[in-house]
């Protein structure tokens, strides 16, 4: 029900370091990069992400982060901080961004009143804080009393401040609440010094952090910085140690993934750990296991990882029962599914075992259908994830097969799907059944095979038929395909539940053009691998793709020591980075235009 609004620029996200070594290593380069190493140290607050809005002096909106790129609007919650000033002696408009938190008094109080009233209790303050902050009644956000602290001011240059730390003497001025543990450092001994002294305050603070963060002050370095696509460079957040428990594993189940992979988990006696009651922690995978040797009885030590996941950190061997417990062996134990009976695989480089029954399998349901309706697959317009949780969660719809035997009954009771979206869905279902086997290839979500592997594929068999009978060794004759694309091409035919909604998808009325098999071309860029990175003015990612494959190249989404050539465009992030460490040759948007003009004018 809140209303979604889009970021005028993008809530990033922080980097991470663990240690003294890793802090050390991301002030030597800063330095390196800037020939400074200034820095604003600061407490990172847990709750939750706020962008504030002001304008003409008057406070006018409140944003959470959500996905980074849109938020909601919660600005009648946010106005009942007490602390938030409404006005501001500021005419121009004003961004302020901060942490909205919940003090630790407010939540042993909720806690008390939930317990009197028999009510599940909130987990950690900062889960009480995301939940105040989402309330429909702003009066229930008042009475809880939320606060928060204001760290960030992204106009700051254009109102003629140089610095973080001047932002934040400015913003304080304004009536802002700034967090008063927060320090100018020079050098790596007092930027660790300031993380020590804060660090030991962590438990009698009023309100809860996870962790300090370090930024450079200067915003002449922290444009030299940059940024990748996620995080800022010039900032990163020391996260503090994981706090571990001692407890008893009573059993280990395998749990079957959105994408196949069964994943080990251990089931444990109770213990409290970190601010919550810890009942399961991963065990990753069998290879960690073995690592681990983790068996059932054993006393193990749990952890929080980044204060979240629980997981196992090692065994107490010295308490292991005699006899000893046998190891776990997880194919041993589950040589098919644990859900669907499918057979399970393990590729050579992977440590995970997988479900092979992509198209079947009920664990992997979900995530089979947002994939077979995605743009780039199917393309079924408003098909789009919380419509795909109904239909699943309602028993509408088990493989993408069902899609087609929707009918206008069946959608009548899903939420916000009215007659009018109904029948569009089902427009949209029907119109997807003309497209190409490319595009289908594809949509199956065979492990490995993504949107170019699939392109490929149809070039080089040109029928469904002949791509389905191709052994290992014959798909290994398609450009770039390797043992490991084939062997999970060659798992997934195998499997009698993939071939089976295949053939009823085909019944359906499916269908594409066919023809006798790729007819060997040769092209000016044939055998060339290029990167897009980056945003393009003149051309979208899309059209660039395009035209490269047009001229014979391969798109690739990742860099490697075979690409021939990356083309960074406007806030290139971590592939250029990858590209001159490995010495690839780099091409800017002018000098991809001049080349694929002289391939359009031979």
């Amino acid at each position: 029900t809140f209303k979604k609004i889009t970021h005028k620029r993008p809530m990033l996200s922080l980097g991470n370091v663990y240690n003294c070594d890793d802090v050390e290593g991301f002030v030597a380069r800063v330095l390196v990069e800037t020939g400074h190493e200034d820095f604003c140290v600061e407490l990172k607050i847990d709750g939750l992400a706020m962008s504030a809005w002001y304008q003409e002096g008057r406070f006018n909106v409140a944003v959470t982060r959500g996905d980074g790129a849109t938020g909601e609007d919660v600005t009648h919650n946010v106005r009942t901080i007490k602390s938030l000033p409404l006005i501001i002696q500021e005419a121009r408009e004003v961004e302020i961004r901060g942490e909205v938190y919940l003090p630790r008094k407010n939540f042993e109080r909720i806690n008390q009143l939930k317990t009197e009233a028999g009510e599940e209790l909130f987990a950690n303050p900062r889960n009480a804080a995301a939940g105040t902050i989402r309330q429909l009644d702003s009066s229930v956000a008042s009475s809880r009393g939320l606060d928060a602290f204001w760290y960030y001011f992204p106009d700051a240059e254009s109102f003629g401040l140089d610095s973080h730390y001047e932002a934040l003497q400015w913003m304080k001025s304004m009536g802002f609440k700034i967090n008063p543990l927060t320090r100018l450092c020079s050098g790596k001994d007092e930027v660790w010094q300031a993380i020590e002294e804060f660090a030991d305050l962590r438990n009698n603070l009023p309100y809860e952090i996870d962790g300090i963060v370090l930024k450079a002050d200067r915003f002449t370095d922290q444009k030299i910085m940059g940024y990748t696509a996620k995080t800022p460079k010039w900032a990163t957040a020391y996260k503090f140690p994981a706090e571990e428990a001692l407890t008893t594993v009573l059993d280990i189940e395998v749990q079957v993934g959105r994408t196949g992979a069964l994943t080990p988990v251990a089931r444990l006696a109770p213990v409290f750990v970190g601010g919550v009651t810890v009942t399961n922690a991963t065990l990753h995978n069998q290879d960690e296991i073995d690592r681990k040797d983790v068996r059932v009885g054993d006393t193990v030590v749990v952890r929080r990882a980044g204060d979240v996941i629980p997981e196992v950190a090692r065994v107490v061997l010295e308490k292991r029962p005699q006899p000893e417990p046998p190891r776990f062996d997880l194919h041993r134990r589950h040589p098919v599914c644990p859900v669907c009976g499918s057979k399970v695989a393990k590729q050579d480089e992977e440590s995970a075992w997988r479900c092979s029954g992509g198209l079947f399998c009920p664990a992997q349901r979900k995530q089979a259908l947002w994939h077979f309706a995605s743009r780039r697959a199917m393309d079924i317009e408003g098909l789009g994830d919380k419509l795909v949780e109904q239909l699943v969660d309602q028993q509408l719809v088990h493989t993408p097969a069902d899609l087609y035997r929707l009918k206008l009954a069946d959608l009548a009771n899903l939420e916000r799907m009215g007659d009018k979206s109904a029948n569009n869905l089902l427009a949209a279902i029907e119109q997807s059944k003309k497209t190409t086997l490319a595009r289908f290839i594809y949509a199956l979500g065979i492990r490995n095979v993504g949107e170019t592997t699939a392109k490929d594929m149809a070039r080089h068999f040109g029928t469904l038929d002949e791509f389905m009978a191709a052994d290992a060794e014959r798909l290994q004759q398609v450009r770039d395909v390797g043992p490991v694309v084939a062997q999970s091409i060659v798992a997934f035919f195998s499997e009698p539940h993939n071939r089976e909604v295949i053939a009823q998808l085909r019944a359906s009325g499916m269908h594409w053009t066919e023809h006798s098999g790729e007819v060997i071309q040769v092209r000016p860029l044939s055998g060339q691998t290029f990167v897009l990175t980056g945003t393009l003015s003149e051309l979208s990612r899309e059209d660039a793709k395009a035209l490269l494959e047009a001229f014979g190249a391969r798109v690739s989404g990742s860099v490697s020591k075979k690409t021939s050539y990356v083309v960074a465009g406007a806030e290139a992030g971590s592939k250029l980075d990858k590209a001159r460490e490995l010495g690839v040759t780099v091409l800017d948007e002018q000098q991809f235009l001049q080349l694929l003009k002289e391939y359009e004018t031979n």
